[in-house]
């Protein structure tokens, strides 16, 4: 069972049964879907996932996953854990879109860090967002992270391969710089640069946008649920 974090702002907490709902509602929807580079999966298979959050991933000690809390309200999920693009660990996180564009994916992906060099013992982390989603990518840059490679899929889409040394992302003072520029500077249809923040990208553990698991489907076997890059600084 991973542990709680908290931030200025966000709780992160480990799911309970209750909290299935509200984790089906945030994977069905759409535009959370789209910046994580998936199609949506069927409220079914959803289900399944979260159920194998607290019967696989927690007893087995696979991944740290995380609800993620504003004020007594479920707004996204978060991730760490091993990634098969590169020997290390991704972030991965995704948030509602009504909690877009405030500085709070940046403010989960600088949680994620803290607890990745702090709990984990890991000096950098890996995030993977894809190469539409220009907001995330723009707040990757101001966090610190740096471009390791293009990956191409099968159906020629490029994500883009980052990391970033997790005390440089997870600094008080690269914090508070990266919160400042987030909410002022604007991102073309998104509001500002927070908008649709690359799950999986910071910390190349994953970070907003890129895709709840490397497919959903994966969470299961213990892959992961979001895989690369939030929904959203889409979050």
């Amino acid at each position: 069972m991973p542990p709680e974090l908290r931030t200025e702002r966000l709780e992160f907490l480990p799911y309970r049964p209750e909290h299935e709902d509200v984790f089906v509602e945030l994977l069905r929807d759409e535009e959370v879907c789209r910046w994580m580079g998936q199609d949506l999966v069927p409220e079914p298979q959803i289900r399944e996932v979260f159920r194998a959050i607290l019967t696989d991933i927690y007893p087995q000690g696979r991944f740290d996953v995380w609800g993620l809390w504003l004020a007594g309200r479920y707004i996204g999920h978060a991730e760490v854990k091993p990634t098969g693009n590169v020997e290390g660990h991704e972030l991965v996180t995704a948030l509602a879109p009504g909690y877009w564009g405030q500085g709070l994916g940046g403010e989960a992906v600088r949680g994620l860090l803290r607890h990745a060099a702090e709990n984990l013992g890991l000096t950098e982390a890996y995030g993977m967002v894809g190469a539409e989603n220009t907001a995330s990518l723009a707040m990757c840059h101001r966090l610190g992270f740096r471009h390791l490679r293009d990956v191409v899929g099968d159906d020629g889409s490029v994500t883009k391969l980052l990391v970033i040394p997790t005390a440089e992302g997870g600094s008080e003072g690269a914090s508070r710089r990266a919160v400042e520029a987030t909410a002022l500077t604007p991102a073309p249809g998104v509001g500002t640069t927070d908008g649709p923040v690359p799950a999986g990208a910071p910390g190349a553990t994953g970070t907003a946008g890129a895709a709840i698991g490397e497919g959903l489907a994966g969470a299961a076997t213990g892959e992961g649920l979001a895989g690369a890059a939030s929904a959203g600084e889409a979050g």
